[in-house]
C-alpha cells in the first residue's frame, strides 16, 4: 500500500495545527489582559530606538516613565547609530533623579542596558541583499529578548563592584514583559521575533512579550510601511496613532498626540 496517504494526511495535521498555534499567539487574533503587577516587581520593558526623528519622539513618549514600575529598560539600536545609544544614556541619567523610595516600595535596583544589532536595512542598501541582511538582525533579535545584554549600566550604581552587581541584578530578567516600538523598520524583526519565541513555545515566554506600536506623529493620513505590516499581520496587542484621522479609518487607538 502507498504510504502517499499517511504523509498527505501527516502534512494537513502538522500544517492545521500551526496555523492554529499561529492564530493563539497573534495578539489580533487572541487578544488577552496582561497579568497583574505589583509595584516594584521586577519588570522589563523593551524599547526600540530607530534613528533621528524616531528616537527623539520615543523619548518624548516615555518623559512620564515610572523607574519603580519599570525596573529594567532595554534599548535597541541598530549599528551605526550613535545618537540613540546617547539619547539613551541621556535620558536613564535624568530618570534616575525621577526614581523615588517611598515606604512601602520594593527595593528592587533600576537598572538598563543597551544592545546593538546589525541594521536590517542600509540606506541605499540594493533590495537583493536585503533579506540577508534583515536574517542577521532577526537572529541578533532572539538572543537580546531572551536575556538583557551588560553594555550600559545605570548612573545610580556606585563604582565599587559595579560590574558585578549589574550583571546580579540582570540575571532575574528574562524576557521583556512589554516592548514598545514607533517606526523603524527594526521594530517589525523585533516583533515578529517575540511572536516566534512564543509560537514555539520557548520556556518562559508565556504570558511575556506584550506589543504597544505608536505611529509616527508625522503620519497623519496614512500608517508606515511598519504600521501596515504589524497592523495588517496582526502583530501588536495594541496600536496607537496621534491623529484622529487614522483613528476614524480603523488604523489604531487615539487617546491624543502622545509626544509633548
Amino acid at each position: 500500500m502507498s504510504a502517499f496517504p499517511y504523509i498527505l494526511a501527516a502534512t494537513v495535521v502538522v500544517l492545521a495545527s500551526a496555523f492554529l498555534r499561529l492564530l493563539y499567539v497573534l495578539p489580533a487574533f487572541n487578544p488577552t489582559k496582561s497579568p497583574p503587577r505589583l509595584r516594584g516587581q521586577p519588570t522589563r520593558l523593551l524599547v526600540v530606538l530607530g534613528s533621528g526623528g524616531h528616537t527623539s519622539e520615543m523619548f518624548s513618549l516615555l518623559h512620564a516613565l515610572d523607574p519603580n514600575l519599570y525596573t529594567h529598560r532595554s534599548y535597541i539600536v541598530s549599528s551605526g547609530d550613535d545618537f540613540s545609544a546617547s539619547k539613551a544614556v541621556e535620558f536613564e541619567r535624568a530618570l534616575e533623579t525621577k526614581r523615588t523610595y517611598k515606604r512601602g516600595a520594593s527595593l528592587v535596583p533600576s537598572t538598563y542596558d543597551i544592545s546593538i544589532i546589525p541594521r536590517a536595512r542600509k540606506i541605499h542598501q540594493p533590495l537583493l541583499t536585503t533579506p540577508m541582511s534583515s536574517l542577521r538582525c532577526l537572529v541578533a533579535c532572539f538572543t537580546i529578548l531572551r536575556a538583557p545584554s551588560i553594555q550600559q549600566c545605570s548612573p545610580a550604581m556606585s563604582k565599587k563592584n559595579q560590574t558585578r552587581k549589574v550583571v546580579a541584578d540582570a540575571l532575574r530578567y528574562t524576557y521583556p514583559d512589554l516592548i514598545i516600538a514607533n517606526g523603524p523598520a527594526t521594530a517589525v524583526l523585533v516583533i515578529a521575533a517575540a511572536l516566534l519565541l512564543r509560537f514555539f513555545g520557548f520556556r518562559g515566554s508565556e504570558g511575556k512579550m506584550r506589543t504597544i506600536y505608536v505611529e509616527s506623529w508625522a503620519r497623519v493620513n496614512s500608517l508606515s510601511l511598519s504600521g501596515k505590516i504589524l497592523v495588517g499581520c496582526g502583530m501588536v496587542n495594541r496600536m496607537m496613532v496621534q491623529w484622529d484621522n487614522l483613528s476614524r479609518k480603523g488604523r489604531g487607538d487615539f487617546i491624543g498626540a502622545l509626544v509633548q
